[in-house]
Parts: structure tokens; C-alpha cells; sequence
């Protein structure tokens, strides 16, 4: 990863670079799409109260110069949300003033460093709602010029303990005297490079069945009340039988998180603005192309290794 998060030029006269202290070999967390799943961006990677520090380097034009009423760098972390621009919050804001007003000619460089900053929330890129962390230097101008500011996302990962209690799901699903099935799930909180283990039995089969699939779904909820949005999306799809079942068989059922990148940890009200849940939904299709489901919300992790 180089060294540098971005450099953007300003004009004609003026360029902001921002370098983080030990960014080579920092790690990275990929951000996907909600919509597509494909990747976005690769932003560094900051743990809970690890110090985000670094510096930034303001270069003018050689024999330019740009008059200014001060600068300055503020770490934000903020939930957008993104159908409506009016509900969206600063939950962390901090300032550090790096020159007072002067001129600015050449290059120069401004060290920075927030302390054990606390970041609260994961990072999370929804269809509805984005919770991000960035860095935004501002140039303040004299009256009636805009400002120039730039801003320069990183990404935060919490880590945590496996979970003491971890119930197995137990489930059936009957269709009149058609059909009787019971599955199992080994594990009801998985870690995101878990393996989802279990069984599909059938007990009784009167209809023809052309195939089983195992969907990961998505809910994101945003808002309350009349604001209140739910967003559902499937993000992985594992076929576990093709073929017709018989009465007594056994279907194993094993699915590996880890071929689903775009996977996050569950998260429940933040900070009282949306939540994120997951639901394991096995899917049985017809002859007729006829869906039979049952779905089961699951929580999901992240682990440290």
C-alpha cells in the first residue's frame, strides 16, 4: 500500500498530501457495494482507541502563493444517512489547528496526532446508511473564497470474544401431507471465516423436489417510526442438493463464510440510528419452480484471527 492516502490537486496552485504514520505496514479492510458486492476501496485499518496520527503536507506552486486565515485537521466519525441528508450525525469530531493566518508558498509540512482517539462503530457501507470515519483538512480563505478542504476515509474493526453461549438451530418445516422436514445448524453465532456445519432430514416427501440452496440474507434497518426503512438483500447462494430427495435421507450442509467477503458483523441500534441483521434462509424449489423457505436470523462476528 503506498504510503500516501491520496493527493489531490487544487487548482492550479495547491495540493494536499496526507501521510499516516506507518501506513506501509498497516493493514487494510476492502469496502464492497451493497448493491453489487463488488469492491469499492482499500482504506487503512485503525483498531478502537488506536492514535490516528501522520502528516500533512500542503505544496504551492512554485512562484504561487495562497493567502490563508488558518489550517487545520479534524477526525470525524459520522453515520449518513443516505435518503435523507437531514438525519445524519457526527458522533465523534475532534480538532487540531496546524498554522494560524499567513501566506503559504513552497512546501509545508504539518505533523498531527489524535491520542487514543475512540471509534466507536465499525465501519459499514449500506444501501441506506454509511457509518464512516475520515480526516478532513481545511485551508480556510479570506471572505467570499471558498475553502479548501479534503477529506481522507480510514476504516475501523472491532474484534471480539467468541460468544460463551452458542445454541445450535433446530427448525421444521411441514407443507400440509406433502412435506416434513427438519434441519439443524451446529452453531446460531458465527464468526466471519466460520463454516456454516449441519443437516437437512426429510421425513416425508410427496412432492418432487428439484433442488435445495442455502441464502445468506441481509436487513438493514434504518430510522424509526413513519422514517422507519428496511432494506433486504441475499449475499451468498449455496446449492446443497439438485435432485429429487427420498424419504429418510440426510443432506449435509456445509458453507464457508469466507467466500462471502462482503459480509459484516451483526449490529444492533447504533447509536440509535440502524441495525444490520442476518438470517440463514434454505430454499427448496419444485418441479413447478414452485419456493418453499425457512429462514432463521443468525449473528454474526468478527474474530481477531
Amino acid at each position: 500500500m503506498q504510503s500516501a492516502l491520496e493527493l489531490l490537486g487544487l487548482g492550479s496552485s495547491c495540493s494536499i498530501l496526507l501521510v499516516l504514520d506507518g501506513a506501509d505496514e498497516r493493514n487494510t479492510m476492502v469496502i464492497y457495494s451493497p448493491t453489487s458486492h463488488k469492491r469499492v476501496d482499500e482504506l487503512p485499518l485503525f483498531g478502537e482507541s488506536e492514535t490516528v496520527s501522520g502528516k500533512v503536507v500542503i505544496s504551492i506552486k512554485k512562484g504561487k502563493s495562497l493567502q490563508h486565515m488558518g489550517i487545520r485537521i479534524e477526525f470525524i466519525g459520522a453515520i449518513e444517512m443516505l435518503y435523507d441528508r437531514e438525519s445524519s450525525q457526527e458522533f465523534t469530531s475532534l480538532v487540531r489547528e496546524l498554522e494560524d493566518p499567513g501566506i503559504l508558498a513552497g512546501t509545508r509540512q504539518y505533523p498531527f496526532a489524535f491520542t487514543n482517539v475512540e471509534k466507536t462503530y465499525d465501519t459499514y457501507n449500506g444501501v441506506n446508511v454509511r457509518l464512516r470515519y475520515f480526516l478532513r483538512v481545511t485551508i480556510q480563505r479570506p471572505p467570499y473564497i471558498p475553502n479548501i478542504v479534503k477529506e481522507f476515509d480510514i476504516a475501523v474493526a472491532h474484534f471480539q470474544e467468541e460468544p460463551q453461549v452458542n445454541n445450535s438451530i433446530r427448525m421444521e418445516v411441514g407443507i400440509e401431507d406433502s412435506l416434513h422436514i427438519e434441519f439443524e445448524y451446529k452453531k446460531s453465532k458465527l464468526h466471519l471465516s466460520d463454516v456454516v456445519l449441519g443437516k437437512v432430514y426429510f421425513l416425508q416427501v410427496r412432492i418432487k423436489i428439484k433442488r435445495m440452496e442455502l441464502e445468506i440474507k441481509r436487513r438493514e434497518s434504518v430510522g424509526t417510526g413513519v422514517h422507519a426503512m428496511n432494506e433486504t438483500d441475499t449475499l451468498a447462494k449455496f446449492e446443497i442438493m439438485d435432485g429429487s430427495p427420498v424419504r429418510g435421507e440426510s443432506i449435509p450442509v456445509r458453507m464457508f463464510l469466507s467466500a462471502y467477503p462482503s459480509l459484516t458483523p451483526t449490529f444492533k441500534n447504533i447509536n440509535n440510528k440502524f441495525s444490520v441483521k442476518y438470517f440463514l434462509n434454505l430454499v427448496l424449489v419444485d418441479e413447478d419452480d414452485r419456493r418453499y423457505f425457512k429462514q432463521h436470523e443468525i449473528f454474526l462476528w468478527r474474530c481477531a484471527t
